[in-house]
Protein backbone atom coordinates (compact mmCIF):
# COMPACT_ATOMS: atom_id res chain seq x y z
CA UNK A 1 0.00 0.00 0.00
CA UNK A 2 1.46 3.70 -0.98
CA UNK A 3 2.52 5.35 1.89
CA UNK A 4 0.24 8.35 3.35
CA UNK A 5 0.03 11.47 5.04
CA UNK A 6 0.62 10.65 8.98
CA UNK A 7 -1.64 12.38 11.17
CA UNK A 8 1.37 14.20 13.77
CA UNK A 9 0.22 17.59 14.62
CA UNK A 10 -1.63 18.56 17.88
CA UNK A 11 -3.99 21.37 18.95
CA UNK A 12 -1.18 23.50 20.04
CA UNK A 13 0.62 22.85 16.44
CA UNK A 14 -2.25 24.16 14.69
CA UNK A 15 -3.15 27.04 16.65
CA UNK A 16 0.59 28.08 16.44
CA UNK A 17 0.20 27.18 12.19
CA UNK A 18 -3.17 29.67 12.38
CA UNK A 19 -0.72 32.36 14.43
CA UNK A 20 2.41 32.00 12.45
CA UNK A 21 0.52 32.24 9.20
CA UNK A 22 -1.13 35.78 9.76
CA UNK A 23 2.02 37.65 12.49
CA UNK A 24 4.05 38.05 9.51
CA UNK A 25 5.92 41.67 8.71
CA UNK A 26 2.77 42.99 8.09
CA UNK A 27 2.04 44.45 11.79
CA UNK A 28 5.97 45.76 11.63
CA UNK A 29 4.94 48.05 8.97
CA UNK A 30 1.17 48.33 7.58
CA UNK A 31 -0.18 50.61 10.59
CA UNK A 32 1.46 53.72 9.34
CA UNK A 33 -0.67 52.93 5.59
CA UNK A 34 -3.75 52.82 7.84
CA UNK A 35 -2.60 55.85 9.76
CA UNK A 36 -2.10 57.93 7.06
CA UNK A 37 -5.38 56.59 5.36
CA UNK A 38 -7.77 57.28 8.51
CA UNK A 39 -5.76 59.99 10.43
CA UNK A 40 -7.11 59.73 13.81
CA UNK A 41 -6.18 57.53 16.94
CA UNK A 42 -10.15 56.57 16.96
CA UNK A 43 -10.38 55.66 13.21
CA UNK A 44 -6.70 53.69 13.11
CA UNK A 45 -7.55 51.97 16.69
CA UNK A 46 -11.21 51.34 14.57
CA UNK A 47 -10.31 50.06 11.65
CA UNK A 48 -7.70 47.24 13.81
CA UNK A 49 -10.66 46.71 15.79
CA UNK A 50 -13.34 46.17 12.62
CA UNK A 51 -10.25 44.01 11.08
CA UNK A 52 -10.24 41.87 13.87
CA UNK A 53 -13.93 41.27 13.54
CA UNK A 54 -13.88 40.31 9.75
CA UNK A 55 -11.17 38.31 11.05
CA UNK A 56 -12.92 36.58 13.62
CA UNK A 57 -15.87 35.94 10.94
CA UNK A 58 -13.14 34.37 8.74
CA UNK A 59 -12.28 32.11 11.64
CA UNK A 60 -16.00 31.30 11.60
CA UNK A 61 -16.38 30.35 8.37
CA UNK A 62 -13.32 28.44 8.24
CA UNK A 63 -13.84 26.10 11.23
CA UNK A 64 -17.11 25.01 10.30
CA UNK A 65 -15.68 24.08 6.15
CA UNK A 66 -13.16 22.16 8.45
CA UNK A 67 -15.95 20.04 9.62
CA UNK A 68 -17.79 19.86 6.96
CA UNK A 69 -14.90 18.92 4.60
CA UNK A 70 -11.74 17.66 6.86
CA UNK A 71 -10.05 16.81 3.21
CA UNK A 72 -6.42 17.63 2.84
CA UNK A 73 -5.84 20.93 0.62
CA UNK A 74 -8.16 22.73 2.58
CA UNK A 75 -9.84 25.70 0.10
CA UNK A 76 -9.46 23.26 -3.15
CA UNK A 77 -11.13 20.92 -1.03
CA UNK A 78 -14.07 23.00 -0.41
CA UNK A 79 -14.42 24.43 -3.62
CA UNK A 80 -13.71 20.92 -5.47
CA UNK A 81 -16.70 19.67 -3.30
CA UNK A 82 -19.12 22.64 -3.46
CA UNK A 83 -18.69 24.13 -6.90
CA UNK A 84 -16.60 21.37 -8.76
CA UNK A 85 -13.11 20.65 -10.12
CA UNK A 86 -12.81 23.66 -11.78
CA UNK A 87 -13.08 26.01 -9.13
CA UNK A 88 -10.39 23.77 -7.14
CA UNK A 89 -7.93 23.85 -9.50
CA UNK A 90 -8.09 27.51 -10.07
CA UNK A 91 -7.50 27.96 -6.45
CA UNK A 92 -4.49 25.77 -6.58
CA UNK A 93 -3.22 27.64 -9.97
CA UNK A 94 -3.70 31.18 -8.09
CA UNK A 95 -1.66 29.74 -4.99
CA UNK A 96 1.25 28.41 -7.15
CA UNK A 97 1.69 31.45 -9.65
CA UNK A 98 0.62 34.36 -7.38
CA UNK A 99 -0.58 34.26 -3.75
CA UNK A 100 1.59 31.68 -2.63
CA UNK A 101 4.52 31.99 -4.50
CA UNK A 102 4.77 35.38 -4.82
CA UNK A 103 4.28 36.13 -1.43
CA UNK A 104 7.26 33.69 -0.20
CA UNK A 105 9.89 35.11 -2.68
CA UNK A 106 8.32 38.52 -1.63
CA UNK A 107 8.72 37.90 2.35
CA UNK A 108 11.92 35.83 1.52
CA UNK A 109 14.01 39.18 0.11
CA UNK A 110 12.75 41.08 3.20
CA UNK A 111 13.81 38.73 5.33
CA UNK A 112 17.11 38.14 3.38
CA UNK A 113 17.49 41.86 3.14
CA UNK A 114 17.06 42.75 6.92
CA UNK A 115 19.40 39.64 7.73
CA UNK A 116 22.18 41.27 5.35
CA UNK A 117 22.10 44.36 6.94
CA UNK A 118 22.49 42.81 10.57
CA UNK A 119 25.29 41.18 9.48
CA UNK A 120 26.85 43.68 7.07
CA UNK A 121 27.30 41.85 4.40
CA UNK A 122 26.76 43.28 0.99
CA UNK A 123 23.30 44.03 -0.42
CA UNK A 124 24.26 41.58 -3.40
CA UNK A 125 24.17 38.96 -1.17
CA UNK A 126 20.41 39.62 -0.24
CA UNK A 127 18.94 37.52 -3.42
CA UNK A 128 21.35 34.47 -3.35
CA UNK A 129 20.36 35.05 0.82
CA UNK A 130 16.51 34.94 -0.11
CA UNK A 131 17.07 31.84 -2.55
CA UNK A 132 19.44 29.91 -0.53
CA UNK A 133 16.38 30.63 2.03
CA UNK A 134 13.81 29.00 0.02
CA UNK A 135 15.46 25.94 -1.10
CA UNK A 136 16.75 24.93 2.31
CA UNK A 137 13.67 25.33 3.41
CA UNK A 138 11.87 22.79 1.06
CA UNK A 139 14.47 20.20 2.06
CA UNK A 140 14.10 20.69 5.30
CA UNK A 141 10.46 19.89 5.29
CA UNK A 142 11.01 17.12 3.10
CA UNK A 143 11.80 15.64 6.39
CA UNK A 144 8.41 15.28 7.49
CA UNK A 145 5.85 17.66 8.99
CA UNK A 146 6.70 17.42 12.68
CA UNK A 147 10.09 18.83 12.41
CA UNK A 148 8.34 22.14 10.79
CA UNK A 149 6.09 22.17 12.92
CA UNK A 150 8.64 22.67 16.34
CA UNK A 151 9.97 25.23 14.11
CA UNK A 152 6.99 27.22 13.63
CA UNK A 153 6.20 26.44 17.54
CA UNK A 154 9.46 27.81 18.52
CA UNK A 155 9.43 31.33 16.51
CA UNK A 156 6.11 31.76 16.88
CA UNK A 157 6.38 31.75 20.45
CA UNK A 158 8.99 33.38 20.34
CA UNK A 159 7.94 36.55 18.32
CA UNK A 160 4.39 37.06 20.05
CA UNK A 161 6.30 37.38 22.95
CA UNK A 162 8.82 39.30 21.82
CA UNK A 163 5.92 41.78 20.23
CA UNK A 164 4.02 41.03 23.47
CA UNK A 165 7.54 43.13 25.27
CA UNK A 166 6.58 46.07 22.72
CA UNK A 167 3.50 46.22 24.09
CA UNK A 168 4.11 46.09 27.73
CA UNK A 169 6.91 48.34 27.20
CA UNK A 170 5.53 51.11 25.42
CA UNK A 171 2.77 51.95 28.16
CA UNK A 172 5.94 51.18 31.04
CA UNK A 173 8.03 53.75 29.33
CA UNK A 174 5.96 56.25 27.88
CA UNK A 175 4.95 59.53 29.03
CA UNK A 176 2.40 61.87 27.70
CA UNK A 177 -0.14 59.35 25.71
CA UNK A 178 -1.33 60.08 22.15
CA UNK A 179 -4.51 58.10 22.32
CA UNK A 180 -7.20 60.82 22.19
CA UNK A 181 -10.44 60.74 21.18
CA UNK A 182 -11.23 64.44 20.18
CA UNK A 183 -11.73 64.56 17.30
CA UNK A 184 -12.90 61.25 16.70
CA UNK A 185 -12.40 61.97 12.55
CA UNK A 186 -10.31 64.39 10.82
CA UNK A 187 -11.62 67.84 10.16
CA UNK A 188 -13.56 68.01 7.40
CA UNK A 189 -14.19 64.51 6.68
CA UNK A 190 -17.37 62.88 6.28
CA UNK A 191 -20.27 61.12 4.64
CA UNK A 192 -18.92 59.02 1.31
CA UNK A 193 -15.78 60.27 2.14
CA UNK A 194 -14.98 59.13 5.57
CA UNK A 195 -16.69 55.94 4.64
CA UNK A 196 -14.59 55.61 1.85
CA UNK A 197 -11.10 56.67 4.11
CA UNK A 198 -12.16 54.01 6.69
CA UNK A 199 -12.55 51.19 3.65
CA UNK A 200 -9.29 52.27 2.36
CA UNK A 201 -7.47 51.67 5.89
CA UNK A 202 -9.27 48.07 5.91
CA UNK A 203 -6.86 47.03 3.05
CA UNK A 204 -3.76 47.11 4.80
CA UNK A 205 -5.03 46.34 7.84
CA UNK A 206 -7.07 43.15 6.11
CA UNK A 207 -3.13 42.34 4.56
CA UNK A 208 -1.90 41.67 7.94
CA UNK A 209 -4.99 39.92 9.18
CA UNK A 210 -5.31 37.45 6.29
CA UNK A 211 -3.83 34.34 6.66
CA UNK A 212 -5.78 32.00 9.37
CA UNK A 213 -6.62 29.46 6.11
CA UNK A 214 -3.19 28.04 6.62
CA UNK A 215 -3.77 25.34 9.19
CA UNK A 216 -6.66 23.85 7.05
CA UNK A 217 -4.14 22.88 4.21
CA UNK A 218 -3.01 20.23 6.74
CA UNK A 219 -6.25 19.33 7.99
CA UNK A 220 -4.86 15.09 7.53
CA UNK A 221 -2.00 15.55 9.26
CA UNK A 222 -4.02 16.61 12.45
CA UNK A 223 -4.81 14.06 15.17
CA UNK A 224 -8.92 14.72 15.58
CA UNK A 225 -8.78 17.02 13.53
CA UNK A 226 -12.90 17.55 13.39
CA UNK A 227 -12.42 18.61 17.40
CA UNK A 228 -8.71 19.82 17.01
CA UNK A 229 -8.98 22.01 13.87
CA UNK A 230 -11.58 24.50 14.24
CA UNK A 231 -10.77 25.08 18.21
CA UNK A 232 -7.12 26.04 16.93
CA UNK A 233 -8.29 28.45 14.15
CA UNK A 234 -10.34 30.16 16.68
CA UNK A 235 -7.60 30.53 19.50
CA UNK A 236 -5.31 31.10 16.44
CA UNK A 237 -7.23 34.02 15.39
CA UNK A 238 -7.83 35.32 18.77
CA UNK A 239 -4.00 35.39 19.64
CA UNK A 240 -3.53 37.48 16.40
CA UNK A 241 -6.57 39.52 16.95
CA UNK A 242 -5.04 40.48 20.78
CA UNK A 243 -1.53 40.68 19.48
CA UNK A 244 -2.48 43.66 16.47
CA UNK A 245 -4.99 46.08 18.42
CA UNK A 246 -2.58 46.14 21.34
CA UNK A 247 0.35 46.75 19.32
CA UNK A 248 -1.65 49.90 17.43
CA UNK A 249 -2.45 50.80 20.85
CA UNK A 250 1.14 51.09 21.48
CA UNK A 251 1.84 52.37 18.37
CA UNK A 252 -1.12 55.64 19.08
CA UNK A 253 0.11 55.66 22.80
CA UNK A 254 4.27 56.12 22.33
CA UNK A 255 3.98 57.70 18.72
CA UNK A 256 0.73 59.36 18.59
CA UNK A 257 -1.47 59.62 15.07
CA UNK A 258 0.23 62.25 13.21
CA UNK A 259 3.91 60.65 13.84
CA UNK A 260 2.70 57.12 12.86
CA UNK A 261 1.09 58.28 9.93
CA UNK A 262 4.81 59.31 8.52
CA UNK A 263 6.98 57.00 10.15
CA UNK A 264 7.39 53.86 7.12
CA UNK A 265 9.07 52.00 10.05
CA UNK A 266 6.96 52.44 12.79
CA UNK A 267 7.88 49.52 15.05
CA UNK A 268 11.52 50.21 14.61
CA UNK A 269 10.56 53.71 15.97
CA UNK A 270 8.30 52.42 18.88
CA UNK A 271 11.50 49.88 19.82
CA UNK A 272 14.00 53.17 19.65
CA UNK A 273 11.56 55.20 22.14
CA UNK A 274 11.38 52.26 24.77
CA UNK A 275 15.22 50.82 24.07
CA UNK A 276 17.12 53.37 22.57
CA UNK A 277 19.65 53.90 19.64
CA UNK A 278 19.55 50.23 19.38
CA UNK A 279 15.73 49.57 19.22
CA UNK A 280 15.90 49.40 15.29
CA UNK A 281 18.68 46.76 15.85
CA UNK A 282 16.08 45.06 17.66
CA UNK A 283 13.02 45.47 15.76
CA UNK A 284 15.52 44.39 12.83
CA UNK A 285 16.22 41.08 14.76
CA UNK A 286 12.33 40.86 15.18
CA UNK A 287 11.66 40.98 11.86
CA UNK A 288 14.01 38.41 10.33
CA UNK A 289 12.46 35.99 12.62
CA UNK A 290 9.12 36.81 12.20
CA UNK A 291 9.66 37.01 7.71
CA UNK A 292 11.82 33.39 8.56
CA UNK A 293 8.95 31.85 10.58
CA UNK A 294 6.32 33.19 7.82
CA UNK A 295 8.61 31.16 4.81
CA UNK A 296 9.11 28.31 7.22
CA UNK A 297 4.80 27.43 7.06
CA UNK A 298 4.83 28.74 3.26
CA UNK A 299 6.90 25.93 2.84
CA UNK A 300 4.64 23.73 4.88
CA UNK A 301 1.45 24.15 4.10
CA UNK A 302 0.68 25.06 1.09
CA UNK A 303 2.55 22.27 -0.95
CA UNK A 304 -0.35 20.65 -0.06
CA UNK A 305 -2.84 21.56 -2.35
CA UNK A 306 -0.63 20.53 -5.01
CA UNK A 307 -0.37 17.17 -3.27
CA UNK A 308 -4.15 17.40 -3.34
CA UNK A 309 -4.66 18.57 -6.55
CA UNK A 310 -2.11 15.68 -7.75
CA UNK A 311 -4.08 13.10 -6.02
CA UNK A 312 -7.03 14.22 -8.17
CA UNK A 313 -5.19 13.81 -11.55
CA UNK A 314 -4.75 18.01 -11.98
CA UNK A 315 -1.18 17.99 -11.06
CA UNK A 316 2.35 15.94 -12.02
CA UNK A 317 1.48 12.26 -10.27
CA UNK A 318 4.82 12.84 -8.56
CA UNK A 319 3.40 15.48 -6.67
CA UNK A 320 0.78 13.09 -5.09
CA UNK A 321 3.30 10.93 -3.81
CA UNK A 322 4.48 10.55 0.30
CA UNK A 323 7.60 9.62 1.06
CA UNK A 324 7.41 6.27 3.08
CA UNK A 325 10.26 7.51 5.78
CA UNK A 326 9.24 10.82 6.79
CA UNK A 327 5.37 11.12 5.30
CA UNK A 328 5.69 13.81 3.03
CA UNK A 329 4.43 15.08 -0.23
CA UNK A 330 8.20 15.78 -1.57
CA UNK A 331 7.91 16.92 -4.95
CA UNK A 332 4.92 19.38 -3.89
CA UNK A 333 7.32 21.02 -1.38
CA UNK A 334 10.16 20.83 -4.13
CA UNK A 335 7.68 22.31 -6.68
CA UNK A 336 6.75 25.77 -4.17
CA UNK A 337 10.35 26.02 -3.17
CA UNK A 338 11.40 25.97 -6.75
CA UNK A 339 8.87 28.32 -8.04
CA UNK A 340 9.24 30.61 -5.32
CA UNK A 341 13.34 30.55 -5.65
CA UNK A 342 12.63 31.66 -9.36
CA UNK A 343 10.41 34.36 -8.54
CA UNK A 344 12.91 35.83 -5.85
CA UNK A 345 15.99 35.36 -8.59
CA UNK A 346 13.95 36.91 -11.59
CA UNK A 347 12.54 39.62 -9.55
CA UNK A 348 9.31 39.15 -10.24
CA UNK A 349 7.81 38.75 -7.28
CA UNK A 350 6.93 42.97 -6.68
CA UNK A 351 4.72 42.52 -9.46
CA UNK A 352 3.03 39.32 -8.19
CA UNK A 353 2.45 41.02 -5.30
CA UNK A 354 -0.27 44.16 -6.50
CA UNK A 355 -2.34 41.22 -7.26
CA UNK A 356 -2.01 38.44 -4.63
CA UNK A 357 -4.78 40.55 -2.50
CA UNK A 358 -6.77 40.72 -4.94
CA UNK A 359 -6.61 36.69 -6.06
CA UNK A 360 -6.84 35.84 -2.05
CA UNK A 361 -9.83 37.55 -0.92
CA UNK A 362 -11.82 36.50 -4.66
CA UNK A 363 -11.51 32.77 -2.66
CA UNK A 364 -12.06 34.06 0.60
CA UNK A 365 -15.47 35.58 -0.45
CA UNK A 366 -15.77 31.85 -2.66
CA UNK A 367 -15.17 30.05 0.70
CA UNK A 368 -18.26 32.14 2.24
CA UNK A 369 -20.30 30.72 -0.59
CA UNK A 370 -19.27 27.52 0.01
CA UNK A 371 -20.46 27.26 3.45
CA UNK A 372 -23.99 28.41 2.33
CA UNK A 373 -23.54 25.61 -0.49
CA UNK A 374 -22.60 22.89 2.05
CA UNK A 375 -25.29 24.31 4.56
CA UNK A 376 -27.91 23.59 1.72
CA UNK A 377 -26.39 20.17 0.19
CA UNK A 378 -25.35 18.64 3.35
CA UNK A 379 -27.55 19.63 5.80
CA UNK A 380 -27.15 16.30 8.22
CA UNK A 381 -23.14 16.50 7.78
CA UNK A 382 -21.22 16.09 11.10
CA UNK A 383 -20.50 19.74 12.21
CA UNK A 384 -18.64 19.83 15.72
CA UNK A 385 -18.30 23.11 15.63
CA UNK A 386 -21.23 25.39 13.19
CA UNK A 387 -20.73 29.09 12.50
CA UNK A 388 -22.96 31.36 14.94
CA UNK A 389 -25.58 33.74 13.92
CA UNK A 390 -26.07 32.16 10.28
CA UNK A 391 -26.14 32.78 7.39
CA UNK A 392 -25.04 36.45 8.88
CA UNK A 393 -21.65 35.82 9.79
CA UNK A 394 -21.12 33.75 6.11
CA UNK A 395 -22.58 37.13 4.41
CA UNK A 396 -20.54 39.59 6.08
CA UNK A 397 -17.33 37.47 5.13
CA UNK A 398 -18.63 37.44 1.43
CA UNK A 399 -19.66 41.23 1.29
CA UNK A 400 -15.97 42.30 2.64
CA UNK A 401 -14.46 40.02 0.31
CA UNK A 402 -16.28 41.12 -2.55
CA UNK A 403 -15.89 45.12 -1.89
CA UNK A 404 -12.47 44.68 -1.53
CA UNK A 405 -12.18 42.94 -4.86
CA UNK A 406 -14.72 45.85 -6.69
CA UNK A 407 -12.42 48.32 -5.02
CA UNK A 408 -9.19 46.75 -6.16
CA UNK A 409 -10.66 47.19 -9.86
CA UNK A 410 -11.21 50.89 -9.10
CA UNK A 411 -7.91 51.62 -7.37
CA UNK A 412 -5.51 49.39 -8.36
CA UNK A 413 -7.27 48.23 -12.41
CA UNK A 414 -4.31 46.98 -14.10
CA UNK A 415 -3.13 44.24 -10.69
CA UNK A 416 -6.77 43.41 -10.84
CA UNK A 417 -7.23 42.97 -14.33
CA UNK A 418 -3.38 40.95 -14.77
CA UNK A 419 -4.97 38.99 -11.66
CA UNK A 420 -8.29 37.95 -14.00
CA UNK A 421 -6.10 37.68 -16.59
CA UNK A 422 -3.72 34.85 -14.99
CA UNK A 423 -7.28 33.16 -13.54
CA UNK A 424 -8.68 32.82 -16.72
CA UNK A 425 -5.74 31.48 -18.18
CA UNK A 426 -6.14 28.10 -15.64
CA UNK A 427 -8.97 27.47 -17.07
CA UNK A 428 -7.86 26.44 -20.78
CA UNK A 429 -4.94 24.42 -18.72
CA UNK A 430 -7.52 23.07 -16.33
CA UNK A 431 -9.18 21.68 -19.56
CA UNK A 432 -6.32 20.36 -20.84
CA UNK A 433 -4.97 18.51 -18.12
CA UNK A 434 -8.35 16.79 -17.80
CA UNK A 435 -7.95 15.86 -21.11
CA UNK A 436 -4.66 14.31 -21.45
CA UNK A 437 -4.04 13.42 -18.31
CA UNK A 438 -0.37 14.05 -17.39
CA UNK A 439 1.22 12.00 -15.46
Amino acid sequence: MAPELARKLTLFDAAMIVVSGIIGSGIFINPYVVAERVGTPFLILAVWLAGGAIALAGAFVFAELATVVPRVGGQYAYFREAFGPLAGFLHGWSLLFIVQSGATAAVAVACADYAVRLIGLPAGAVTPLAVALLVALAFFHALGIKPGAILVNIITVGKTLAIGALVVGAFVVAGRSGITFTPLTPPGLGGAGLVSAFFAGMVPAMFSYGGWQNSCFVVEEIRDAERNLPRAILIGVAIVIAVYVSVNFAYVHVLGAKALATSHTPAADLAQAIFGPRGAQVVGGLIVVSTFGFLNLALMTAPRVYYAMAKDGLFFAAAAKVSPRTHAPVAAIMTQGIVAAAYALANTYERLLDFAVFADWIFFALAGVSLLVFRRTRPSAPRPFAAPLYPWIPLLFIAFGVGIVVNLFITQARSALVGSAILAVGVPVFLAWRRLRVK
